[in-house]
């Protein structure tokens, strides 16, 4: 069942009041993956960075891509364009 979506308990992040994407964390789970993401970032551009600033940019894009696909399936309501309203 990969194609299920969240129940309640697996929402990590609010969804923006306007625009696409996601909003604050509110769970603690969502507080984890950003500052792991933070985290990874900071050790990256101190190991990686210094001599292949190529390869940085291979791991901040792969990085940054599995972070967005892990908030995208964990934001309440999912992700889509939202104008201010209360449509959830």
């Amino acid at each position: 069942m990969a194609n299920e979506k969240p129940g309640q308990d697996d929402i990590w992040f609010a969804p923006k009041r306007f625009g696409y994407g996601a909003g604050w964390p509110i769970a603690w789970q969502g507080w984890v993956l950003l500052g792991g993401y933070l985290a990874m970032l900071l050790l990256g551009s101190h190991y990686v960075a210094p001599g292949h600033p190529i390869g940085f940019g291979i791991f901040v894009s792969v990085l940054t891509i599995a972070v967005l696909a892990l908030s995208a399936t964990h934001t309440r309501g999912g992700w889509r364009w939202r104008w201010g309203g209360d449509d959830e």
